[in-house]
C-alpha cells in the first residue's frame, strides 16, 4: 500500500494536473484549497442531518454536490491556457450540475415562507453548518474569478459555484424550515 505522505510537498511546492509544480499558495492552490474548504463543511453538514426519510433528498442531493466539487477541483487544477486538449477533455466541467442545483433550489423555494428580511446563520445544526459552507463557497466564487479573467477556468465553474452559494443559502433555510428551526431576523444595531 502506498504512503499518505509523499514528501514531494516539504519545500511549500505542489503539482496542477497538468505537471506544473507551483507554490502552494498560488492563485490555483488558493481556488482549491476554498472548494475543498467547503467539502468538507459539507461533510459536516451531512453528518449533522437528521437520519430520517424526510432527509434523504437532501442527504443525497448534497452528496452529489460533494462529487461535482471534486469535478470543479479537477478543473481548477488544470489551467486552460497550460493544459493539453486530453488533459482539458478529462476535466471538462458542463452545465449540467448547474442546472441539477437550480432543479433543486427551485423545489425548496416553493415550499419554504416567502423571505422578506435579512436572516441570521443559525438554527438547527445542519442549517448552521450549510450556512458556514455557504460562505465558504462564496470565498471559493471569489477566488476563481482571477483565474476566469485570465481564461484559466471554464465560465460553469464560475457559474456552479455562484450557483451553489445561493443553493446553499435555499438548503440552510429548508433545513431550518423542515426541522421546525426558526430563523431570526436580522435587525438593525442600534448602539447604546
Amino acid at each position: 500500500m502506498q504512503k499518505i505522505y509523499t514528501k514531494t510537498g516539504d519545500k511549500g511546492e505542489t503539482s496542477l494536473f497538468t505537471g506544473q509544480r507551483v507554490t502552494k499558495n498560488d492563485p490555483f492552490i488558493e481556488a482549491l484549497g476554498s472548494v475543498d474548504e467547503c467539502n468538507s463543511a459539507l461533510g459536516a453538514a451531512v453528518s449533522f442531518l437528521p437520519v430520517n426519510e424526510e432527509m434523504l433528498p437532501i442527504r443525497e442531493q448534497l452528496e452529489t454536490i460533494q462529487h461535482a466539487l471534486f469535478d470543479v477541483g479537477a478543473a481548477l487544477a488544470t489551467p486552460r491556457t497550460r493544459a493539453t486538449n486530453s488533459k482539458l477533455d478529462m476535466t471538462r466541467f458542463d452545465q449540467t450540475a448547474i442546472a441539477m442545483v437550480e432543479t433543486w433550489i427551485d423545489a425548496m423555494e416553493a415550499k419554504l415562507p416567502p423571505l422578506h428580511a435579512f436572516i441570521l446563520p443559525g438554527g438547527h445544526p445542519c442549517g448552521s453548518m450549510l450556512h458556514i459552507a455557504r460562505s465558504i463557497c462564496r470565498r471559493a466564487e471569489r477566488r476563481v474569478l482571477p483565474l476566469y479573467s485570465s481564461a484559466d477556468v471554464n465560465e460553469n465553474v464560475l457559474i456552479y459555484l455562484n450557483r451553489l452559494s445561493d443553493y446553499l443559502f435555499s438548503v440552510s433555510r429548508y433545513v431550518n424550515f423542515l426541522n421546525k428551526s426558526p430563523e431570526t431576523l436580522w435587525q438593525h444595531h442600534k448602539g447604546s
